[in-house]
């Protein structure tokens, strides 16, 4: 489903309120995958959901959920509460800490700890992404088990295997030019299903974090496209 371009919205404006330093984690996945975001406390849950979205790198496609002094709120097709409350609602003092789960088939529970409260710099915008490590996992590989195993897979001596078989086919045809296996049927379907292979792992290889790109998304304000279920 092709997404709306993102909507004007007042609070991608350089923010007179409050601004939150909040550190979030996702839980089970090694190594760890971490944000330190500023947000503005006037945001809701429901856009702090977008912000979340864009910083971890998910893609907005499943049900979510906040769990705040023993209280849910997110997707109303979960019957919690209504996410829009804003964060300064809860009083949050340094060191409070809350859940946020997404996909509730997969529950990637994330962590999300507050380490300060700000006054905005002049001019800047905001939410802003101030650090973080590591790559966020695909969506819709199993959740933290099943990211697990395909890790391991994307390792294994399947994927050596592949790997060798890959190296063997072009050093035959590119170094000792025995240019007719490239038309030989089987020998294409071989590396065909050996580079298929392979691509299919790299998601789970991958282990780089842009902050830049991530700042670049909220500043294109992907935030509230994303703070929007899509299916």
């Amino acid at each position: 489903m092709p997404r709306r371009p993102p909507a004007k919205n007042p609070s991608s404006e350089p923010s007179s309120g409050s601004i939150l330093q909040v550190k979030v984690r996702l839980l089970d996945v090694s190594p760890m995958v971490w944000r330190r975001l500023l947000v503005p406390a006037a945001f809701t849950l429901e856009e702090l959901h977008g912000v979340l979205q864009v910083a971890m790198g998910w893609e907005g496609i499943h049900l979510y959920r906040f769990r705040i002094h023993a209280v849910h709120y997110g997707s109303f097709e979960l019957g919690v509460s209504s996410p829009r409350v804003p964060l300064d609602a809860f009083r949050f003092r340094k060191g409070a800490k809350f859940t946020y789960d997404y996909d509730m088939t997969a529950l990637w529970r994330h962590e999300v700890r507050v380490e300060d409260r700000r006054e905005p710099e002049p001019g800047r915008f905001y939410p802003v992404c101030i650090a973080g490590g590591h790559a966020c996992p695909p969506e819709d590989c199993g959740g933290p088990e099943g990211y697990a195993d395909r890790r391991r897979e994307a390792i294994g001596f399947d994927a050596l295997d592949d790997i060798a078989t890959i190296a063997r086919l072009v050093e035959a045809v590119v170094l000792d030019t025995q240019t007719g296996l490239r038309d030989d049927p089987d020998t294409r379907w071989e590396l065909e299903e050996a580079l298929d292979r392979a691509k299919a792992r790299q998601p789970f290889l991958a282990d780089d974090f842009s902050r830049r790109a991530v700042n670049q998304r909220f500043r294109q304000d992907e935030h509230h496209v994303l703070m929007h279920q899509h299916f």
